[in-house]
């Protein structure tokens, strides 16, 4: 008996000490250098360099078109027929905690809107869907088909969300993305991207001499932070763009930095949160088109008053008001300075961590989530306004410095969040040690991307910020 003890024992011990060993072996640390000393960045900084070249801006007249196309699918349907926007059950997206539900019903309509400016032959489309992001394989495959089609490169697509919490789903493959947005359906990526275009081809169709003008006000009540609450700092801008046809056709194109979460995982008709509340408003008061893109929500939560659709309709009906009061008071132009620049960008090794010192080797985690090692970025420049496009949920908090860092340049930056990729929360480097959703569970490459992508927005806004 004590020898079998023995031999127990030891096997116990050795099953132990393998234990051990393959922990050991499948976790890393965390990289903390700085980003200035990494191949990710110098690879990155090299490409930017030799975008960053005169002739970058023009002036001259503006050119628009616009358009908006309905992105609301037909649920319950008796088959399948994604390529109409017909599906017999389509999940939502944007919370966990709906594990994966299904729609029930149409609350309000769904709509993918696009904003073509032409200035000198030079073409840009901003792209908005009432959606929680724009999939990377969704863009991409509109990407392709409207350089191919239409002539515009990637660059001049400038795609956004209103990061809506209840919109479609299925669009998502692998563990991480289902949970999120549900079952994956392969033709929900197929006809949403075939939204994109028609609402690219649609805008070009239209186009027309026009005059531009720029904005903001400050809706500091309607904001909160979302990581410290009033330990925290807040982007209080919401940022306005309005384009005017000779004919009178307008569009106002805002963006705000709260989370479209008024609606909580609990709803289960297709809506799109504040920001659709917004835009009927300034659509009915105007007479135009209402297009709304996510700004830096990456820490920044609603403030709406009141739950649930009563909440939505306070919100976004306050702030269109204010937007309507706003408007008088701009000037247009009829020539503007117009430039872009796109870049693709490297990314860090993944970060899925565990602890502050520790994370799973990135040949671990990447089956995990949903994300490559490379995405992209974009500068726009409209007149003095300047909006730059993330990959990610960018924090309002980091928008802040830039802001102020353009100001000073004479330009009006935006950063907006969901431009084709989704690389997690991009937060404050002084957040990175709290516990929680965003810090834990979403800062998927590492304390270091708040710095880089710093770096990268300042650094592609001045190279299209000068006349």
């Amino acid at each position: 008996m004590r020898r079998l003890v023995r031999i127990v024992s030891r096997l116990a011990l050795a099953a132990a000490v393998l234990v051990a060993v393959l922990v050991l072996l499948a976790l890393s640390g965390i990289d903390y250098r700085p980003y200035v000393r990494t191949d990710y960045f110098h690879l990155t900084s090299d490409r930017l360099k030799a975008q960053t070249k005169p002739g970058l801006v023009t002036t001259g007249p503006v050119r628009a078109g616009f358009s908006r196309i309905r992105l609301t699918p037909e649920i319950n349907a008796t088959t399948d027929d994604p390529a109409n926007g017909r599906f017999q059950h389509l999940p939502m997206a944007g919370f966990g905690a709906r594990n994966g539900g299904y729609a029930t019903g149409i609350h309000d309509d769904l709509w993918v809107k696009a904003v073509v400016l032409e200035v000198n032959g030079r073409r840009a489309a901003l792209v908005a869907s009432d959606a929680l992001i724009t999939p990377r394989e969704v863009a991409d495959a509109a990407a392709v088909q409207i350089e191919r089609e239409l002539g515009l490169p990637r660059e001049s697509v400038y795609f956004g969300a209103t990061h809506t919490h209840s919109s479609i789903g299925g669009w998502g493959q692998g563990m991480v993305a289902e949970a999120f947005a549900g079952r994956f359906q392969p033709g929900v990526r197929v006809w949403w991207a075939g939204r994109l275009v028609a609402a690219v081809r649609t805008a070009l169709s239209n186009s027309a001499p026009a005059s531009l003008a720029t904005g903001s006000f400050a809706a500091p009540e309607f904001v909160r932070n979302r990581l410290v609450g009033d330990k925290g700092r807040i982007d209080p801008e919401f940022s306005v763009v309005v384009v005017r046809k000779n004919d009178g056709a307008t569009a106002v194109l805002g963006a705000f930095a709260a989370h479209a979460t008024v609606l909580g995982s609990g709803n289960l008709q297709f809506s799109s949160d504040y920001p659709g509340e917004w835009c009927r408003a300034v659509e009915a008061d105007s007479g135009g088109l209402a297009v709304f893109f996510a700004g830096g929500v990456g820490s920044h939560s609603p403030a709406p008053g009141a739950p649930g659709f009563d909440g939505t309709h306070r919100m976004g009906q306050a702030l269109a008001d204010r937007t309507m009061a706003l408007l008088p008071t701009l000037t247009p132009h009829t020539e503007i300075a117009f430039g872009m620049m796109g870049l693709p960008v490297d990314l860090p090794e993944l970060h899925a961590r565990l602890t502050d010192e520790r994370r799973l080797r990135p040949m671990l985690s990447g089956p995990l989530l949903p994300v490559t090692g490379h995405t992209y970025m974009q500068a726009l420049r409209m007149g003095d306004a300047l909006w730059v496009s993330t990959p990610c949920d960018f924090s309002g908090e980091l928008a802040l410095p830039l802001k102020d860092h353009f100001a000073l340049l004479g330009r009006r930056l935006t950063v907006t969040s969901f431009n084709g990729d989704y690389i997690g929360y991009v937060i404050p480097l002084k957040y990175y040690h709290l516990d929680g959703y965003e810090p834990r569970t979403m800062s998927f490459f590492g304390p270091m991307i708040p710095d880089y992508f710093d770096e990268l927005i300042r650094r592609m806004g001045e190279a299209v910020a000068g006349d």
